[in-house]
C-alpha cells in the first residue's frame, strides 16, 4: 500500500529521500556502520558541506585520518557536535572520544575534555596517535578531562548542507528531544546537534552513545519508548538502524535476538562473526578466506550491488557482565525482496533498488 502511495508522486515533487525511502518500506537495519572509536567535537554552525576539509581545526588531521582508516584499518568516526547555550562553554571546545573497551562488550567507553579552543586540535591528534600506538602527549591534557561517563548522549543529525532531509527531518526531532527529555533527565542526558553521520535516507536518524546504537525513520510518538525504555521493544523494531558493535549482517541478526529478549539483551556484553555468505550464485566465500566484508559492504549505500549477497551464516556469541549466562546464537540472513529508495534528496530523484534480508533462521546454540 505504501509503495503505491508513492508511486502515485512526480518524482519532482519527492525532494527528501527519507520521504522515499520510508513510503517505500525501507528496513534500516544493517545499515549502522560498524565502528570502534568516535571521536566528537563541538563547532559551531553553520556547518558547510567541506567542513572537514575547511575547518582549521580539523583540515591538519585529514592525513591521519586516512592514515588511521586506509593504512592501519581502524573503523572510527569523527562527527560534529553544535555549541549548546546550557552545556557548552564560551572559549573552550568540548571533546567526546569513545572507544571500543573489548571484543565483547556492551556499550563504548567513553572519555571527555573540554579545552581551551586553541588546544582542540592538539588534542584530536592526541587521541588519534594514541589509536596507532604513536607517541602523544594525550597525558597533558588531564587537567580538562571530565567525569561524564553516567551521561548518555542523544545525536541527531541536522546536517542540512549534506542533504536537504536531515536539516527537514532531524531539527524538530532534535528540538523536541532537548526540549522535553533532557530537562527532565536530572543531568543524565544530554541532545546534541551534529553533523552527517551516514544514512540520511532514514532521517530523522541519531545515535544512542554509550549504547551505540543508530535510529532511523524516527517518529515523535516513539521517542518515549526509546528515551525511558518503558514498554516493549517491538515498538522499535522498524526504526533501529543496528549496533555499531557488529558488522551489517551481525546487526540484522542482532536485532532478531533483541526482539526475541527485550531490553534486557543491550546489556548481554557480545561479539559476532559472519562465518559463511554467498555473494553471487557461482562464487561461495567462507571467512577463512578473508574476503573483507567492508570491501563488500558499503555502510552508506547498502550493498554494493556489483557483489550482491544472497546469504549470510551469523554467528552472536554473548555474556553477562557478571558471566553467570552466556551462549551463542546462529542465524541465516537471506534476501527476501527489493525495495526502491533514495539515497540523497533532491529535485531530480536517483532512484535505486536496495535488497531487503530477513532471518530466516535463528538457533541458540551454546
Amino acid at each position: 500500500m505504501q509503495t503505491q502511495q508513492t508511486e502515485q508522486l512526480p518524482l519532482t515533487d519527492c525532494r527528501f529521500c527519507s520521504l522515499i525511502s520510508k513510503a517505500n518500506g525501507e528496513d534500516p537495519i544493517g545499515t549502522a556502520g560498524t565502528c570502534d572509536h568516535w571521536l566528537i567535537m563541538e563547532l559551531p554552525q553553520p556547518w558547510p558541506q567541506n567542513l572537514f576539509q575547511e575547518n582549521p581545526t580539523i583540515k591538519p588531521l585529514i592525513s591521519l585520518f586516512q592514515e588511521l582508516t586506509v593504512k592501519h584499518g581502524v573503523k572510527f568516526r569523527p562527527i560534529l557536535i553544535a555549541p549548546d547555550r546550557e552545556y557548552s562553554q564560551p572559549g573552550f571546545t568540548r571533546i567526546l572520544y569513545y572507544y571500543r573497551p573489548a571484543k565483547l562488550f556492551s556499550q563504548f567507553e567513553k572519555q571527555e575534555f573540554v579545552v581551551p579552543e586553541g588546544e582542540a586540535t592538539a588534542l584530536l591528534t592526541a587521541i588519534l596517535k594514541q589509536l596507532i600506538q604513536q607517541p602523544n602527549d594525550l597525558s597533558k591534557f588531564q587537567q580538562y578531562q571530565q567525569q561524564t561517563s553516567h551521561i548518555r548522549e542523544l545525536m541527531v543529525c541536522t546536517h542540512a548542507q549534506v542533504d536537504l532531509a536531515c536539516g527537514r527531518f532531524g531539527t524538530p526531532l532534535y528540538r523536541q528531544l532537548r526540549k522535553e527529555y533532557a530537562p527532565a533527565s536530572n543531568g543524565k542526558l544530554r541532545v546534541w546537534q551534529t553533523t552527517h553521520f551516514g544514512g540520511h535516507q532514514f532521517a530523522p536518524t541519531l545515535v544512542d552513545l554509550p549504547q551505540g546504537c543508530l535510529w532511523g525513520h524516527l517518529e515523535p510518538e516513539v521517542l518515549d519508548l526509546l528515551v525511558n525504555r518503558n514498554g516493549s521493544a517491538l515498538g522499535l523494531r522498524q526504526f533501529y538502524r543496528g549496533w555499531a558493535g557488529l558488522s551489517k549482517f551481525e546487526q540484522i541478526v542482532e536485532r532478531e535476538i533483541w526482539m526475541q529478549l527485550g531490553w534486557t539483551w543491550f546489556d548481554y556484553l557480545k561479539t559476532g562473526q559472519v562465518l559463511a555468505k554467498e555473494l553471487d550464485e557461482e562464487h561461495h566465500v567462507d571467512e577463512e578466506h578473508h574476503v573483507d566484508e567492508e570491501h563488500h559492504v558499503d555502510e552508506e549505500h547498502h550493498v554494493d550491488e556489483d557483489h550482491p549477497v544472497y546469504w549470510a551464516d551469523v554467528r552472536i556469541d554473548f555474556t553477562t557482565t557478571d558471566s553467570n549466562i552466556s551462549g551463542a546464537y546462529e542465524a541465516k540472513v537471506e534476501v527476501c525482496d527489493e525495495v526502491i529508495s533514495a539515497l540523497n534528496s533532491a529535485k531530480q530523484m536517483e532512484l535505486q533498488a536496495v535488497k531487503q534480508y530477513r532471518v530466516s533462521c535463528l538457533v541458540k546454540v551454546e
